[in-house]
Order: C-alpha cells, then sequence, then structure tokens
C-alpha cells in the first residue's frame, strides 16, 4: 500500500468509530482490523483479542494474516501507533474467525462500504453527499461544510475563466495555482502541503480560516484581474495569477504586522501521520 496514494476516513458503524483508509492507486478500501475485532467481539480489549486471534490465525497458515498492512494511526488517546489495516476481502475472512451474533451486520456494511465507488459512478450526485458526509464525520461543522463546497464552485468560476484565456491543461492549472501561492505565501502548493505535514490530502481542507481567506481572496482577485484584462496563453495569464496573489500577500503583510506573528502554520487536520514524515520547510 503506497502512503502517497492513502486517505484516511473515519466511518460509522452503530456509533463506534472505524478507521478506514482508502487506497486510490488500488481504488479500494483498507478497515483498522482492532477496529472491526472489537465491534464484532465486543471485547473489553480489542488490542489482546486481536494480538491472540492473529497468532492462532498465522499458526494455521492463514494467508490474510500475511497481508495485513501496518500504518500509523491516531489512537482514541490522541497517541499515533502501528496499526492492523487490511482489504474488505481480508476482513470478511478474518470475521468468519469470530464467532459472534455481530458478524452479519457487520459483513453488510462493509459491503455496502466496497460497493459506493461504483454507485458514484452511475449517479454522482452520490459522491458530492458523501463528500458533505465525510467532512461531518471528520468533525467539520455545518457552516465550514457550506463554505467549502461554495469555495470548490468558486474554484470552477477560476477555472472557466482561464480556459476563455487559451489554458486547457491540467499541468498549466497547476502552474497558475502555484503562481497565486507563492506570491503571498513564499510557497507552491506542493510546498506548502508538505510544509503542513500533507501528501495526497486537500491542502484547502487543512487550512486555518485565515489561511482559507487568503487563498480565497488571491483566487478571487485573480479571477477578476483576468476577466478584466483578458489575457491569453500561460505567460499573460501568469502575470494575472501574480496580481493576484499579491493582493493577498498585501492583505496578509497588514494582518501580520498587527498580530506580530506569521499567519502561515504547519497545523493541519490529520488523525494519523506518515511513517517517514521527517523533512519539515522553513517556516516563511
Amino acid at each position: 500500500m503506497n502512503g502517497d496514494k492513502m486517505h484516511l476516513i473515519n466511518k460509522i458503524f452503530n456509533n463506534e468509530t472505524i478507521r478506514t483508509v482508502w487506497d486510490k492507486q488500488e481504488e479500494k478500501y483498507y478497515v483498522s482490523v482492532v477496529d472491526i475485532v472489537g465491534v464484532v467481539s465486543e471485547s473489553n480489549n480489542p488490542q489482546i483479542y486481536w494480538r491472540v486471534l492473529k497468532k492462532r490465525l498465522k499458526d494455521e497458515g492463514n494467508e490474510t494474516v500475511t497481508k495485513c498492512n501496518g500504518l500509523k494511526l491516531k489512537a482514541q488517546d490522541g497517541k499515533y501507533r502501528m496499526t492492523d489495516v487490511v482489504d474488505i476481502e481480508g476482513m470478511f475472512r478474518i470475521i468468519e474467525s469470530i464467532p459472534s451474533k455481530n458478524a452479519e451486520p457487520v459483513k453488510l456494511w462493509l459491503a455496502k462500504l466496497g460497493s459506493e465507488r461504483i454507485d458514484e459512478i452511475f449517479d454522482p450526485s452520490i459522491a458530492s453527499q458523501r463528500s458533505i458526509d465525510l467532512y461531518r464525520a471528520k468533525g467539520f461543522d455545518e457552516k465550514w461544510i457550506a463554505e467549502r463546497i461554495k469555495v470548490i464552485q468558486n474554484r470552477k468560476e477560476l477555472t472557466d475563466v482561464w480556459k476563455d484565456g487559451g489554458i486547457t491543461e491540467g499541468k498549466e492549472y497547476a502552474i497558475l495555482t502555484n503562481e497565486i501561492y507563492h506570491e503571498w505565501s513564499g510557497m507552491t502548493a506542493g510546498e506548502y502541503k508538505k510544509y503542513k505535514g500533507l501528501r495526497k490530502e486537500s491542502l484547502r481542507d487543512n487550512m486555518t480560516r485565515i489561511e482559507e481567506l487568503l487563498t480565497d481572496l488571491g483566487e478571487e482577485a485573480t479571477k477578476e484581474l483576468a476577466k478584466k484584462h483578458k489575457p491569453k496563453g500561460l505567460e499573460e495569464n501568469k502575470k494575472m495569477a501574480r496580481l493576484g496573489g499579491h493582493a493577498a500577500k498585501s492583505a496578509r503583510d497588514d494582518l501580520e504586522k498587527n498580530l506580530g506573528e506569521s499567519v502561515i502554520t504547519s497545523l493541519n487536520n490529520l488523525n494519523y501521520q506518515y511513517l517517514d514524515e521527517k523533512e519539515k520547510i522553513e517556516n516563511k
């Protein structure tokens, strides 16, 4: 399982939090074994229960155990610990080894989890609702979620303006976005994500309110400037992007002058961390 391609989502089953990882490269879910074992077995100590069961399955030559991946996930006490995760098929096999009345409900829940992505292909509105539900599960309030959905629409309006200016390739959108970010934050979007300890996760989802507002200002200013001056091609649009980013930088500089501290922070909303996360970008 490639750490660069995974995204952790807290799923809820009967009010119990199940740590679930979506692997973008393999396009399938991995589930925290101890979380499911705890629900199925109703053990007072799921960690010990899984340790004993894991040894028994290993002694029996069960291949599912060898397919478990280790991932450092955030526990209930806030500390990060190595946790076994396995795909849904493997989780089914583990559940079969646990005598419990909860086995069938959990299996049905896992089956539904695996079918979500297929359903979204036929009805894209399901994906939109799932995004809202995921934000709720992560703890974002309704106001934040509504604003986040609006920002997504605003971003679409910006890319439409860029398209009118002859920007059609994805890499060109990324270049223009980096121009905005670098102008006001001193970092490209990629550097900003790295500074916050992110990989594939959304940068916007991990910003403070001030960081969000400055990003909004940079993109909105860029959109209005492009609508006014009608730039053509990448180079002319880069100039508009830098001007838009500069508007956000001016606001940032003025605010920081009065606050006496930087408004750019390494804080994020992740409830897990990568095992090889060692590099940090100097605070800009």
